[in-house]
């Protein structure tokens, strides 16, 4: 039986903590901040939704590997509001799995995949959209995820890195309609 480490959304908010259990996973789950002492004998460390960064002395001592899971199509729109910034700079939107190193969405690509939105209009839209997305192509390749049986890809391109405080104050919230918002924001910046 492997032990997982689930950071961020409880069962309430993700299907990946049952989907793990039904392949025989024991898995304790975390929001708050964590230390070396609670991931102990731990398999695999699984970032969703985790609101907290891992520093380089955890990382380099948890003795596993540490997924993220990241509604972004990495390299564009690393760190926060990754969905917004995908339509405000106009970047690829997409999901991807990878490895946490040092940096804010960084680490070696495991897989990922562009999404295309058709019918959602709303920023609440697509962000669900692309949780649904991204709890689809872990459960994908959550066989080869649990027996570490991935391929490793660098990012390579430069792309985008956003913080919480780059969201812009005139921002009127994700239920707004994403053409018009976006506009708006841009008239308002001279963009």
């Amino acid at each position: 039986m492997q032990k997982i480490t689930f950071l961020g959304y409880s069962k309430n908010e993700t299907t990946l903590i049952i989907e793990l259990e039904q392949r025989n996973c024991l898995v304790q789950t975390f929001s708050r901040k964590i230390d070396l002492s609670d991931v102990k004998g731990s398999d695999l460390i699984i970032s969703f939704g985790y609101s907290h960064i891992l520093k380089s002395d955890f990382i380099d001592n948890c003795g596993c590997p540490i997924i993220n899971l990241h509604i972004a199509y990495l390299p564009f729109n690393k760190g926060a509001h990754p969905n917004f910034w995908s339509f405000y700079d106009g970047t690829p939107s997409g999901v991807s799995l990878h490895l946490i190193d040092e940096g804010i969405d960084t680490g070696p690509i495991l897989y990922q995949k562009k999404i295309k939105f058709d019918h959602e209009k709303t920023f609440a839209e697509t962000y669900k959209r692309l949780k649904k997305e991204i709890e689809g192509l872990f459960i994908e390749n959550i066989q080869s995820i649990l027996e570490k049986e991935w391929t490793e890809r660098k990012q390579i391109e430069k792309g985008t890195l956003h913080y919480i405080r780059d969201l812009p104050k005139e921002f009127r919230g994700w239920d707004t309609l994403i053409e018009h918002e976006i506009k708006r924001l841009k008239k308002i910046r001279g963009i």
